[in-house]
């Protein structure tokens, strides 16, 4: 999931410049908000163009006000299209075209004669991302999201894989995850269980909108209907009226990925409210960086990097997001070096700038601060993206400050706690520490005997806790301990029967213990949760072959191949499965 947040989020910058829709002639709908108070709901954007139809115009223009949009005859037309890619490690194709004014996009493999072999064709229903870097698509199936293999890359001017398809072929398999679609629309409305899975209609606004960073806004428009014009400025969230802490923790929702990102127990991305601290809802925490070894990468570590500048912490904190941008103006690549500029002229002067006026001016653009206090950089792990350096240095290679190296705390000596506001004297939970820690520790090894001390501790003070009774269960599966497995991951799906990887944990220490009489109905339970996860329906394959059940092998090999048409080894085994079926 955090590679995905990553990759997803380079699609956004500037490609259609399209209004969201038209301001509602009558009361708008409203969308009562999911933790269940009346007056807490949202309006969405339109609503709000109702007053403040300037400011609506502008951001719709932006970025972000753009960030998702649906598919239309009229953008079809503008679009590279047709296109073709041919992934040679798998010798299948990749196909973007429209037809009928609809976009889709197509995977497919021939024989050596020519024949195909298969093909697996979607439409795409919306593009997400603006297009500064790329844009890209998602495809609906079912009640399921999915992440279109082809996106389509600004800087070259071509198609090519999707984020995060070099690591896979994944086809129209790779789900639409909450978190990430959580930054790329204005309200996505993703199911309580299932991977991917979403309510319908799976939006209830399509970009990012007024209420991401201003709260709900039916309290706002109650009030300014029914003329209490004070309580109505009150009952909606000024982020510059907030403090630079709280201020920076709405941008931090989306700008800062960090190394792990933890949800609060029992919380749910669409619970963050503009206002409220961030780390109620979401945990951001970093591996500390060392001298010599600074972060890899600053792509989404907006905040992160800004808080390294010597101009924030000369501001003792003061300076924040919005000191340089405003959310509801983007100005142009052309009007952006003057723009920024002089924003730094409000705390700077004309000769704070070591080079020469004369000098600076014979720059392209000219007299531009960002250009070399704020590099792009190429995104390394993304094809074809780059991102501005936010660690606003004197030189591209200055060093890391020293209090860099000094942001951990005794109640957390490994970890920086970057989202929370009392970071030095408040600990993160026990449980948010251990889904942090075994994030982590597949990368990073010496994070493994922490996970497991406090998953000890966890074992005597939340026995009682679903994720630590499956965790418990994976750890004693992994030692061999298999009884003791089996009673934690038993006490894990009594206490939550929705976890698919739990019944697949369940399933191979019954088989291990020859207790095979469980397994098939838990994998089957599994799939069932995760229909779209490829390793579960492999694992209920080889398991009914293990049981000689060859007819339910070949049937869920059948429904394995009709779900992952691109899987060419798999689809082989379906026709020696076939041709022996038929001697």
């Amino acid at each position: 999931m955090h590679l995905l947040f990553r990759a997803l989020a380079v699609l956004s910058g500037e490609f259609f410049l399209e209004r969201l829709a038209c301001a509602p002639k009558q009361a708008p709908a409203v969308l009562a908000d999911p933790r269940g108070s009346p007056e807490d709901s949202y309006v969405g954007s339109g609503a709000c163009a109702e007053c403040h139809r300037d400011i609506y115009k502008s951001f719709s223009r932006t970025a972000m006000g753009r960030s998702l949009v649906a598919v239309t005859t009229e953008r079809v037309e503008r679009l590279h299209l047709p296109a073709s890619v041919f992934m040679k490690d798998v010798n299948q194709h990749l196909d973007v075209f429209s037809r009928d004014g609809k976009l889709f996009q197509s995977q497919n493999q021939t024989d050596a004669d020519g024949k195909e072999i298969f093909r697996d064709t979607h439409q795409v229903d919306w593009i997400i991302g603006s297009g500064a870097n790329g844009f890209g698509g998602l495809v609906q199936k079912g009640d399921y999201l999915f992440q279109a293999p082809l996106s389509f890359y600004s800087r070259p001017q071509m198609w090519a894989l999707s984020p995060g398809y070099e690591f896979g072929n994944y086809g129209f398999n790779r789900p639409i995850l909450a978190g990430c679609i959580a930054c790329h629309s204005g309200r996505p409305m993703p199911a309580s269980e299932g991977t991917g899975r979403f309510k319908r209609p799976p939006f209830f606004e399509l970009a990012i909108g007024c209420e991401n960073c201003h709260g709900p806004g039916a309290p706002h428009m109650t009030a300014v209907r029914s003329g209490k014009l004070g309580p109505a400025k009150l009952s909606v969230v000024n982020p510059a009226a907030l403090s630079p802490a709280l201020a920076d923790n709405i941008c931090m929702f989306c700008h800062q990925t960090g190394d792990v990102r933890v949800l609060k127990p029992g919380r749910h991305y669409q619970d963050f409210r503009p206002g409220e601290p961030l780390d109620n809802t979401l945990s951001i925490f970093l591996v500390p960086p060392k001298p010599g070894a600074p972060p890899q990468s600053e792509h989404l570590e907006h905040y992160y990097s800004m808080t390294l500048s010597k101009c924030h912490r000369e501001s003792q904190g003061r300076m924040k997001c919005i000191t340089c941008h405003d959310p509801h103006v983007e100005p142009s690549p052309a009007e952006a070096p003057a723009y920024f500029a002089k924003k730094c002229l409000t705390c700077h002067t004309e000769q704070s700038c070591a080079l020469s006026l004369e000098t600076r001016r014979q720059h392209d653009p000219p007299d531009a601060c960002s250009i070399c206090h704020m590099p792009k950089k190429d995104i390394g792990v993304i094809l074809h993206s780059s991102v501005t350096s936010h660690r606003i240095s004197a030189r591209a290679d200055d060093p890391l400050p020293e209090s860099a190296f000094h942001q951990t705390t005794p109640a957390l000596p490994d970890l920086i706690h970057l989202s929370s506001i009392l970071r030095k004297t408040a600990p993160p939970p026990r449980l948010s520490l251990l889904q942090a820690y075994g994030e982590l520790m597949d990368k990073f090894p010496e994070y493994r005997d922490r996970y497991f001390s406090v998953l000890g501790e966890l074992e005597k003070t939340r026995p009682h806790n679903a994720l630590v009774q499956a965790a418990l269960g994976r750890r004693d599966l992994r030692s061999g301990s298999l009884p003791s497995a089996v009673a934690h991951l038993r006490a894990a799906l009594k206490l939550d029967p929705s976890m698919p990887l739990t019944c697949a944990d369940l399933a191979d220490a019954l088989d291990r213990l020859s207790q095979q009489q469980e397994t098939v109905p838990l994998l089957q339970k599994a799939i069932e949760l995760d229909p779209f996860n490829p390793v579960l329906q492999k694992k209920l394959v080889l398991q009914l072959v293990k049981l000689r059940q060859y007819a339910l092998a070949e049937t869920a090999l059948e429904h394995y191949v009709e779900a992952f048409p691109q899987d060419y080894f798999m689809r082989q085994m379906l026709a020696r499965a076939e041709a022996g079926s038929h001697r």
